[in-house]
């Protein structure tokens, strides 16, 4: 399409959530995998959503499309150009089934690995590729949905991972030969989004977004000659829609010239994050830069003045400013308005994403014509509690220490007696739907304090005795009372307000309601202590006490951005230290502080790392290290590539870490034997995200293969993460083959002789 006659793109957002108000998506999805419905009735849900995002994007004037998926984005683009694994194929299903299958696994294979998405709490799977994968145009979902739209009267701008990305974010498949790397595939993959860039301006595609964030990390020179091979070539087509090339999650960099170097007629920046980026780059002036000055990540209303001036510093680098937020708004819950028990004093400052939608039209509207009438508002000041921030500056580098881990080791096994290869889950156990009844029961009122208190009782002594029938050696409670290992602390925490309808995709149909840390935070009372002194009033077994820790409650909530992250953090972490000086004082003996999320929030660029992991390992030893050396602290880490945080796993001194490594085959544990570490190590022996049954034989397997790295006395066996999401179905007869294969490999035991 010749430039004079293609639209601008004005006033528009990167992407939107796609799971619906109401999680209409989830639902549908796990009805058609129960069985309970079938394809037809999946496939009008999804149409029903689709076309209900593009009536709430009619007031932008460019919308994006394609941005639905069934599972995941990444998963999509892999299918789109015949990225699928023969195992795969060659299981015999239809389109969708087979889809499903990479993203959960089925009884005959397991699934896709799952990883974060940069340094968000989103998961992507990660494709597999290798020399022979005959990567093409397989699919048509981006001009389905690009028909789907114009049927309907509304014009959209195809939304895809960009070629680069794709490859950057896929590993060399099981096999590949070693120097094989999957940007070796560039250009059959280029000949493949050629050819559906032509389809789509054929269709009548005006604009099309490619994402490409890999950018916003280290580039190596033959990445950056990736990307400028990449988008030289698409660019040159001599049909096709204009090109939007969209970085987001922080600074461009050495990319960001690159780009403006190209042909392309667009680029998207993240000037949330990183606002100063566009100084290196003076080939914009030819371009339209996409200002992304509205927070795609956080929901707090957007200081418009701020913004406006921002943008429109711009005008003189650019040949046309469209205004944007700053990432897709999948990030985000849909609407302020569907949380009626917000506190008033929270609630002006908030902007989920129908707000970051009017911010977005007021803001173009400015930058065109003069500001509109009605000046925004001054967002209203967090308040602050004298207490907590006294507490903050007596801090002292000893309130982070413990004694030496030799010492705790000694006092620990005194204390426990455990065998090696102690057995353990990592907390949670499945939420059926009678728990699910009986918590929303007590949150409506129909179920009393003492009703629902008898209820969480009840299923915690099934889950002990559970526990013990399959023979496990460290016990947990089950956590019934919780909905989310954010959520419930959050709601027991001074500082916190929580949503009622504030859903958000974390994967798949995995959604959660983060929390909005709006304030200081304190603990005003003990959080787990009574649930966790029943359990264990039940075994003699010991039954770990189970905390979230202070990273990945920030990081799994929408966190105030009026001071340092890492002043938060110490805030939180000084609650959990009080939680637990309760616990062991009430008998505990093993407590876990998990931080899923300790890599997630990891500066997407090297040079950030040192000093966030400076704060974010010494949040979790400000909790913990109050800690008596008899008391075995453990934590969690998982779904993360490890490698940027190895030495952190290290340095946060827990006594037991326990990570997920099932689906990447105990990588792992060859990387922490480098650095030295000489704790206890827990690597996940089986997939809890995939619903089949491991055998104990494969089990075994994954614990010998362990053993060769770790000694018995520090190995612990357990599943790579909790277990809330599946079925007791699943659930008991796993956790009994993890304890079989355990026992077998156990030295003096008959398999070991």
């Amino acid at each position: 399409m010749n430039d004079a006659i293609r639209p601008g793109i004005g006033a528009t957002v990167l992407g939107y959530p796609r799971i619906g108000p109401d999680r209409e998506l989830k639902h549908a999805i796990e009805d058609y995998w129960a069985g309970r419905a079938g394809r037809a009735e999946l496939e009008a849900t999804a149409a029903r959503l689709r076309h209900d995002t593009w009536a709430e994007l009619a007031g932008l004037d460019s919308i994006p499309g394609n941005t639905f998926s069934y599972y995941d984005q990444v998963l999509d683009t892999a299918v789109l150009f015949g990225a699928v694994p023969d195992r795969y194929a060659a299981l015999g299903l239809d389109d969708l089934d087979t889809y499903f299958a990479l993203a959960r696994g089925n009884d005959r294979v397991a699934p896709l690995e799952l990883t974060k998405w940069f340094d968000t709490n989103y998961h992507y799977l990660v494709p597999e590729l290798g020399p022979d994968t005959a990567l093409r145009l397989a699919g048509d979902k981006p001009l389905a949905e690009y028909a789907e739209a114009r049927a309907a009267g509304v014009e959209t701008r195809p939304v895809l991972i960009g070629p680069v990305t794709f490859l950057r974010l896929a590993k060399p498949a099981p096999g590949a030969p070693s120097g094989f790397t999957p940007l070796d595939l560039l250009d059959p993959l280029l000949d493949a989004y050629a050819e559906l860039l032509r389809r789509l301006a054929a269709a009548g595609a005006a604009w099309v977004q490619l994402d490409e964030p890999a950018f916003v990390t280290d580039s190596s020179e033959a990445e950056l000659a990736a990307l400028r091979r990449a988008y030289d070539r698409l660019s040159a087509l001599p049909e096709r829609p204009g090109l939007l090339v969209a970085g987001y999650f922080g600074d461009l960099g050495e990319a960001l010239p690159v780009l403006a170097d190209t042909a392309v007629e667009a680029v998207a920046l993240d000037l949330v994050t990183a606002p100063r980026q566009v100084a290196g780059a003076p080939g914009l002036r030819g371009k339209t830069v996409v200002a992304g000055v509205v927070d795609g990540r956080n929901v707090w209303r957007t200081d418009l003045d701020r913004a406006l001036s921002r943008s429109a510093t711009l005008l003189g680098l650019a040949r046309d400013v469209a205004v944007s937020t700053s990432c897709s708004l999948l990030h985000v819950p849909y609407d302020v308005e569907a949380e009626p028990d917000l506190p008033e004093t929270v609630r002006p400052r908030l902007a989920f994403a129908r707000q970051k939608l009017d911010e977005v039209a007021w803001l173009q509207r400015a930058l065109l014509t003069g500001r509109p009438p009605g000046p925004p508002r001054m967002r209203p000041v967090p308040d602050r509690d004298g207490r907590v921030r006294a507490r903050i500056a007596a801090l002292r580098p000893e309130h982070r220490t413990r004694v030496p881990y030799a010492e705790r080791a000694a006092a620990q096994q005194a204390r426990l007696r455990l065998p090696d290869l102690a057995t353990t889950t990592i907390g949670s156990f499945p939420q059926t739907r009678e728990i699910r009844r009986a918590r929303a029961a007590y949150r409506d009122g129909s179920l009393d304090g003492a009703a629902y208190t008898e209820r969480m009782r009840e299923e915690i002594a099934r889950v002990i005795r559970l526990q013990e029938d399959l023979g496990l050696d460290v016990l947990v409670h089950g956590e019934p009372e919780r909905s989310d290992m954010v959520q419930y602390f959050a709601e027991l925490l001074d500082g916190f307000a929580a949503t009622a309808n504030g859903w958000v995709q974390s994967y798949g149909t995995r959604c959660v309601r983060p929390p909005i840390l709006h304030g200081d935070v304190s603990r005003p009372r003990p959080m787990t202590v009574p649930w966790t002194v029943y359990a264990q009033s039940l075994t003699d077994r010991p039954v770990k006490g189970m905390l979230t820790g202070p990273v990945t409650i920030l990081a799994w909530s929408f966190v105030r951005d009026d001071q340092p992250l890492a002043d938060t953090a110490a805030q939180v972490a000084l609650a959990l230290r009080d939680e637990i000086s309760d616990l062991e004082r009430a008998g505990i003996r093993i407590v876990q502080v998990d931080e899923p999320a300790l890599r997630e929030l990891l500066p997407p660029r090297s040079a950030g790392h040192a000093a966030y992991l400076d704060w974010s390992v010494g949040a979790f030893r400000l909790a913990t290290a109050g800690a008596a050396a008899a008391t075995q602290i453990h934590t969690h880490l998982c779904y993360s590539e490890f490698g940027d945080v190895i030495d952190a796993i290290d340095g946060l001194d827990a006594d037991v870490t326990t990570v997920e490594a099932a689906r990447s085959h105990m990588e792992i544990l060859e990387d922490l034997a480098a650095t030295g570490f000489s704790r206890g190590i827990g690597p996940g022996v089986y997939d809890i995200h995939a619903p089949r049954v491991p055998p104990a034989p494969e089990i075994r397997a994954l614990v010998d293969l362990a053993a060769k790295t770790v000694p018995g006395p520090r190995l612990w066996v357990n599943p790579d993460c909790g277990l809330k999401t599946r079925t007791y179905e699943e659930v008991e007869p796993a956790l009994r083959n993890m304890v079989e294969a355990a026992r077998e490999s156990r030295p003096g035991s008959p398999h070991q002789r």
